[in-house]
């Protein structure tokens, strides 16, 4: 069974191929990452993102901005945080201006623990992606490695230039300029457009850790695949401006020619 929402402003599908899938898996699973939205949104002003940001804009003291914070809050701030530091700055939370948004770490976040809402229900066999971040497990309904497609960032009818099979409880996760335009920076330099690399794939050993590293990496421009290439259980395919693709040593194990 497959179904899909628009949540997050972006689709979000669940696919369980186990026989035991039925509608509460899939409510449950929905409403959590409704949950996440309601949470961390920037652009909903009812979020406690949205509340933090508006006593950081009023001048409060950092007692006022934090002190309240909800446990899941906390987490995201300090994962946040380990990021930036294993990055050496590039992944960043703090806007250019000024403000705090944790769309770069957060839906890895939530796929993740969206698929251990169903490990715990004993389901074995699903897929479940938001907005292109894709987490696996199992095997797909053909009894196969589920296999994954990378885009042509330079072709809008979704073209897909590599496929990859992906390894039980695998994540995949793209960043790139292609779909939304520019909405990552460069922590480093705000004056950089990052325009050296226009798309950065990256599987690690879930969803999270794939998404949150795709996002610092692809602001490091061409030094990011180096970078991934650097980690353990992290692997990458980059595309520059002028369609060159680099890989990492390990990237190619995913690909059946």
């Amino acid at each position: 069974m497959k179904q899909v929402q628009i949540i997050m402003g972006t689709p979000v599908a669940v696919e369980i191929v186990d026989r035991e899938a039925n509608q509460k898996l899939f409510d449950e699973v929905f409403d959590y990452f409704k949950y996440v939205d309601e949470k961390f949104s920037t652009y909903k002003d009812t979020s406690e993102i949205s509340a933090i940001n508006n006593k950081k804009n009023k001048g409060e003291n950092t007692q006022n901005i934090f002190g309240g914070m909800s446990k899941d809050m906390k987490v995201v701030f300090e994962l946040s945080l380990e990021t930036k530091k294993i990055t050496n700055g590039y992944f960043d939370i703090i806007t250019p201006s000024g403000s705090y948004d944790t769309s770069g770490l957060v839906k890895g976040w939530a796929i993740f623990n969206a698929s251990n809402i169903l490990k715990t229900r004993g389901v074995k066999n699903f897929c479940v992606e938001a907005g292109g971040d894709i987490q696996v497990s199992g095997r797909n309904e053909k009894g196969e490695a589920w296999s994954i497609g990378i885009q042509n960032p330079f072709n809008k009818k979704r073209e897909i230039i590599k496929k990859v099979y992906l390894g039980n409880n695998e994540g995949i996760a793209t960043s790139g300029t292609y779909v939304r335009g520019c909405h990552i920076y460069n922590p480093k330099d705000k004056n950089d457009k990052l325009e050296e690399v226009v798309s950065l794939t990256v599987i690690g050993s879930n969803i999270f850790e794939a998404d949150r590293y795709a996002t610092g990496a692809f602001a490091m421009g061409q030094n990011g695949i180096f970078f991934i290439e650097s980690k353990e259980n992290l692997e990458g395919y980059a595309i520059d401006k002028n369609g060159v693709a680099t890989m990492t040593i390990g990237f190619k194990k995913y690909i059946k020619e």
